[in-house]
């Protein structure tokens, strides 16, 4: 096994961009992911994982020689050691979009063998790349006070900085002594008011708690995603969103597009590539509450599938003059065999892990001649569209958008025809 290096400073010229939101540099043999620098640059910095292996985690600390891309850190909190919010901070907008245009075709060759390069969109209320996000969840720490996590850390910096979100979103939360382990959600509505509801903290087994390794961190997790207790503080708790001429009122702890231009853009994109018309049967899979669902409504069967019973209910209230839309309460796979077949268009925004090789094959199987899938991450994103051309599907379209600047992260979308 090689000496561990963490905590040892390492003088580094910064290769390529990695998904993931960091740099790519090589020292005595190993590959050292590097956060905080930018493509060319020379950096010193310190090794922070080392878990052995071909290679290690570091952050740059200090810059040496300095890219032209390279800006002064828009976000306050997450530099070397800090919050993992804003991990391309330090970089020109325009560059940022380059680099997740340089991962995305990247990953595409890699896991689809697709040669494909996708310029990112810029989405409508961006801006200078702050102030576009319309609900963000804390954490709160052992005091009571709410923050955002560390890097790979449970750790919490309580600084209420992050410019992603406008400011008037922090007014008074740091004054209140919040229930340790809870996590606090906030949301500025597209009606102009403020949500806060406070969720308890996860119920964690004594397997959890003192188990370690493997075993404790899954209980760990089982116990984050298992139903929680919520208590609106401010607002009414249920946000109210427009996309076109309809309004939604939903959950504040339920999914909704962060970006504040991302609904109606994605729902523009999924109408124009689905192109249903009367007669038609669509399939609107991982649906949240219904916004592609709506936008396929010239259809005349949409079967929108979501695992979210709060979600179902908000879709249902929202959708209620549609009645082809039928909603089911179910998870996508248990789902699809009560689904009307065969469907002519398929849309699917699955979570950040993707579709998957069994969810695909059934909707193949089902015979749709256009699919329209979503992604939020470039890795799990193109492995589904390997998946969907070893089905016999043609890639015909991929756009992307820059969902959430100042971050590594982007949201693809792409149009297969059968």
């Amino acid at each position: 096994m090689s000496e561990n290096w963490s905590g040892r400073r390492l003088e580094l010229t910064l290769g390529n961009p990695g998904h993931g939101g960091f740099v790519v540099a090589r020292h005595e043999g190993r590959v050292v992911f590097v956060r905080h620098g930018l493509p060319g640059e020379r950096v010193s910095a310190v090794v922070t994982e080392d878990r052995g292996g071909s290679y290690c985690r570091a952050d740059a600390v200090d810059i040496l020689e300095g890219s032209p891309d390279r800006i002064a850190p828009m976000c306050p909190i997450s530099g070397p050691g800090g919050a993992g919010c804003c991990d391309l901070s330090h970089a020109r907008l325009d560059f940022q979009r380059q680099m997740k245009s340089q991962i995305i075709s990247e990953q595409l060759m890699r896991l689809a063998r697709v040669d494909r390069n996708v310029d990112v969109e810029e989405l409508p209320g961006t801006s200078d790349g702050t102030g576009w996000r319309t609900r963000v969840r804390l954490a709160v720490d052992e005091e009571g006070r709410p923050g955002y996590h560390r890097h790979r850390s449970s750790g919490i910096v309580t600084d209420l900085e992050c410019p992603q979100i406008e400011p008037a979103a922090y007014h008074g939360i740091a004054d209140h002594e919040w229930t340790p382990g809870s996590e606090v959600q906030i949301v500025l509505d597209g009606a102009g008011e403020r949500h806060i509801v406070e969720i308890a903290p996860p119920k964690v087994s004594k397997t959890g708690r003192t188990s370690p390794g493997r075993r404790g961190a899954t209980a760990r997790r089982a116990a984050g995603g298992a139903p929680r207790a919520e208590r609106v503080f401010e607002g009414s708790g249920r946000p109210r969103e427009r996309v076109q001429n309809r309004e939604w009122t939903l959950a504040a702890t339920g999914f909704w597009q962060a970006h504040r231009g991302a609904a109606q853009t994605y729902s523009t994109v999924v109408a124009e590539w689905a192109g249903v018309s009367a007669g038609d049967t669509a399939w609107d899979l991982y649906g949240g509450v219904g916004v592609f669902a709506a936008a396929l409504g010239r259809a005349g069967l949409v079967e929108s599938v979501e695992s979210s019973r709060q979600a179902v209910s908000d879709g249902r209230a929202a959708l209620a003059d549609l009645p082809q839309v039928r909603f089911h309460p179910e998870r996508v796979e248990r789902a699809l065999p009560e689904l009307a077949t065969p469907p002519r268009v398929v849309v699917l925004d699955p979570p950040r892990t993707g579709a998957g090789r069994d969810v695909i094959a059934a909707v193949a199987a089902a015979g749709a001649e256009r699919i329209v899938h979503v992604g939020c991450d470039p890795a799990s994103f193109a492995r589904d569209l390997g998946l969907y051309l070893h089905e016999g599907y043609r890639l015909d379209t991929v756009r992307a958008f820059d969902a959430f600047p100042l971050t590594h992260h982007v949201e693809c979308i792409a149009l297969l025809t059968h």
